[in-house]
C-alpha cells in the first residue's frame, strides 16, 4: 500500500450527507461522519500513520488494480488482477432518501472472486476526531464495535476478524463465484447495532442503490456529445450536495495541497455562495430542477437570517446547515499529504470581504425564476433590503474571488459581479412585478459598468485586468460574457481573450493569475485551475472560436482521473492537485459542454 497514493487515484462514494474516498488499492483513506464537515474517522490521506484507514484488498506479489464506476451510479468497483485470480471490491453508501439529517451512516464493501482464488485481507484502523480521540474496540460474533467520545462505529463482516491492538484485522479466501462483505456503520454513542449483514442483504442493498442512481439520472435531458463525462460530473455534484438542506459543498476533502510541500492547503467541506449559486445553472441545464430549487431556498434563507442586522447580508461560505461559524485551526499533529502542511480545518476566508458573492447570489436566484420559483414576500423583502444596502456598499476594495491573503484591492471581477447583482435584481423586479427601488438599482448598475470600462481596462495589455491600476490578467473574468456584462464577440473581449492566451494559457490549461506579478500573501506556487480551463472553453465557444474550444475541451478530458473525476488543479506534470473532487470544476465542465454543444450544433446547422 502506497503511503500517499496520487490524489487522482481515488473514487468517491457517498450517501448525500457525507462521503468517502476509496483508493485504487482498495483503501478508504478519507471518511468523515456524520456530515461532510464532521471530524474524520479515516484520514490516512493527510497522515498515513495517524489518520486512520480501512483496507480490503488481495495479498499478491505480482498483480495490478483497476477502478471503475458501475454504469450511471455512484457505486465504485475496484478490480484486482493477478495470475492467481481476479477479485473485486464493490463500495457504496446507501443514499439518503428522507432528506432528514441523521447520525447513522453506512459504508458497504462487498468482495468477490471473479476468477481463480483470491485471498482478501481486511485492516480496519479508525482514528476518530482527526486522530485526536482515543477509542476502544470490542470484538463480537459478527465483527467489532469501536467506541470513541460521542460516536460508535460498528464493523460487521461475513467472515472472522481478530483484534490487533486498537484495530481489527481479518482474512477471507474466495474462489470463483464466491462473495463476502462488510458493513461499516457509524452512529451516535449507544446507538442500536445494525442488522447482521448477509450476502443476500448486501446484494439487495447494491441493487437498491443502483436503482436510486439510475432513477435519479433518468431525469437528465442532456443529449450532447459527452454524456459519460457530463453525467459523471452531475452525479459528483449530487454526491457533494447535503440533501437535508440542498447545500453544495466545494469538495469532499480538506487539506489536500495546491502545491506539494506548500502551505496552500484549505478545508473545502463547506458551502461557498459563489460555487453553489453557479451550480443552479448547471443543474437546470441538465434538467435537475429539484436540486436547483433546493439551493435557491437555502440561499433565500441565508438572506432572510441577516435581514435588518448591522452586518454584511451574506458571508462567503457557510456550513451545510447554514451555520456561519467556521473557525480555522491547524492540525499540528498531522504531517499533511506528502508532507504538505499545515493541515487546516475550518476556513479563515469566511471573514473576508468578497463582494462578488452578491452577483453570484442574484445570478442563482435569477436562474431560479426559470423553474417557477417566485420568492415569497418575506424572501423578496430580504432580497430588496440587500440590494438597497449594496447600492451604497459595492464600491469598496475586497479580497476577491481567489480569497487572497495579501490585503484588499479593487478587483475587476468583484465589480463585474456587482453589476450582475443589480442587473438580475432589476430583471426579477420586472418579471414578477415586485416593488423595488429600480431607479437606485439602475443607477448603481450603470455606475459600475462605467467604472469597469474605464478603470478595469489596461491599454498596455489590451485587456480587462485583475484589479484597477494593474496590468495583471485574471481568468475569473472569463465569466464576463456568460453573465452578460459584455458581448462574447465584442472587440474588447476578443482582445482580452487574446491577452489571456498569451499570458495565462499553457498547452490549453489556464492559470488563475500570476502570483509573482500579483502577490496574494501566500508562499509557493500553484498549478493550472481546472475551473478556469473549462471557463476558457465556454468563452472560446461563445466567441466563435469553436474549433479551438473543442480541442481545448477534448485535451482537458485527458487530465480527468480513471473514473472521470477532477481535483481543483492540474500540476506541471499533469498530476491532480488540491481538494478532490472539486464541485466548481465539475459544474464548469457541465457549463462548458452545454455551451460547446450549442455552438457546434449552430455551426453544423442543427
Amino acid at each position: 500500500m502506497d503511503r500517499y497514493p496520487p490524489i487522482a487515484e481515488h473514487g468517491l462514494v457517498g450517501d448525500l450527507q457525507t462521503a468517502a474516498l476509496v483508493s485504487s488499492q482498495g483503501v478508504v483513506d478519507w471518511f468523515a461522519a456524520p456530515r461532510f464537515d464532521s471530524p474524520s474517522i479515516f484520514a490516512a490521506l493527510l497522515d498515513h500513520d495517524g489518520g486512520g484507514y480501512m483496507r480490503i484488498s488481495p495479498e499478491y506479489a505480482d498483480g495490478s488494480c483497476k477502478q471503475l464506476y458501475y454504469p450511471d451510479t455512484a457505486i465504485l468497483v475496484t478490480r484486482f488482477m493477478s495470475p492467481e485470480g481476479v477479485g473485486e471490491v464493490i463500495d457504496f453508501m446507501p443514499p439518503d432518501r428522507t432528506r432528514t439529517a441523521t447520525d447513522r451512516h453506512t459504508l458497504v464493501r462487498g468482495v468477490r472472486a471473479v476468477r481463480g482464488t483470491v485471498d482478501f485481507t481486511l485492516e480496519c484502523r479508525p482514528r476518530f476526531d482527526y486522530g485526536r480521540a482515543d477509542h476502544t474496540v470490542e470484538l463480537g460474533e459478527n465483527g467489532a464495535l469501536f467506541r470513541a467520545p460521542g460516536i460508535d462505529a460498528h464493523l460487521q463482516t461475513t467472515f472472522p476478524v481478530d483484534q490487533d491492538g486498537q484495530d481489527v484485522r481479518g482474512r477471507v479466501t474466495l474462489s470463483t463465484g464466491e462473495s463476502a462483505g462488510l458493513v461499516f456503520t457509524v452512529c451516535a454513542s449507544g446507538g442500536a447495532a445494525p442488522e447482521v449483514p448477509t450476502a443476500d442483504g448486501i446484494t439487495a442493498q447494491f441493487q437498491e442503490t443502483a436503482r436510486f442512481w439510475h432513477e435519479w439520472l433518468s431525469q437528465s435531458r442532456y443529449k450532447g456529445r459527452w454524456p459519460e463525462l457530463v453525467h459523471r460530473s452531475v452525479i459528483t455534484l449530487k454526491l457533494l450536495t447535503y440533501s437535508p438542506t440542498g447545500a453544495l459543498i466545494a469538495a469532499a476533502t480538506m487539506g489536500l495541497p495546491e502545491q506539494l510541500g506548500g502551505e496552500r492547503n484549505w478545508d473545502y467541506r463547506y458551502t461557498w455562495v459563489r460555487d453553489a449559486a453557479l451550480s443552479v445553472r448547471a443543474m437546470l441545464d441538465l434538467g435537475f430542477v429539484e436540486e436547483a430549487t433546493a439551493f435557491v431556498h437555502w440561499l433565500v434563507d441565508r438572506l432572510y437570517e441577516r435581514a435588518g442586522k448591522e452586518e454584511e447580508p451574506l458571508q462567503t461560505m457557510y456550513r451545510v446547515d447554514g451555520n456561519p461559524d467556521l473557525p480555522e485551526e491547524n492540525l499540528e499533529h498531522f504531517e499533511g499529504y506528502r508532507g504538505s502542511s499545515p493541515v487546516r480545518i475550518g476556513n479563515g476566508a469566511v471573514d473576508q470581504l468578497q463582494l462578488d458573492i452578491y452577483g453570484e447570489a442574484l445570478y442563482g436566484l435569477a436562474q431560479g425564476r426559470e423553474i417557477g420559483h417566485q420568492a415569497n414576500y418575506r424572501g423578496w423583502k430580504a432580497l430588496t433590503r440587500m440590494l438597497d444596502w449594496f447600492a451604497n456598499a459595492w464600491d469598496r476594495p475586497d479580497e476577491g474571488i481567489w480569497e487572497t491573503r495579501g490585503g484588499r484591492r479593487d478587483f475587476t471581477y468583484s465589480r463585474v459581479m456587482s453589476w450582475v447583482a443589480f442587473d438580475h435584481g432589476l430583471s426579477l423586479a420586472e418579471r414578477f412585478r415586485r416593488p423595488a427601488d429600480v431607479d437606485g438599482w439602475r443607477r448603481a448598475r450603470d455606475a459600475i459598468f462605467e467604472q469597469v470600462m474605464e478603470r478595469g481596462w489596461s491599454d498596455t495589455e489590451g485587456a480587462f485586468v485583475q484589479q484597477y491600476g494593474s496590468d495583471v490578467l485574471d481568468a475569473s473574468l472569463l465569466l464576463m460574457p456568460r453573465v452578460g456584462f459584455i458581448a462574447p464577440q465584442d472587440p474588447a473581449w476578443l482582445s482580452t481573450l487574446d491577452a489571456m492566451d498569451r499570458t495565462l494559457v499553457s498547452d490549453s490549461l489556464v492559470y488563475r493569475y500570476d502570483p509573482a506579478a500579483s502577490p496574494d500573501g501566500l508562499l509557493g506556487s500553484e498549478g493550472t485551475f481546472s475551473l478556469c480551463t473549462f471557463l476558457y472553453v465556454d468563452a472560446l465557444a461563445r466567441a466563435g472560436r469553436v474549433t479551438q474550444a473543442r480541442y481545448t475541451f477534448e485535451k482537458m478530458q485527458t487530465y480527468a482521473n480513471h473514473v472521470g473525476l477532477f481535483a481543483e488543479e492540474v500540476g506541471p506534470s499533469g498530476e491532480q492537485l488540491g481538494n478532490f473532487p472539486q464541485a466548481f470544476t465539475h459544474l464548469s465542465l457541465i457549463m462548458a459542454a452545454v455551451t460547446l454543444d450549442e455552438s457546434l450544433n449552430a455551426e453544423q446547422g442543427h
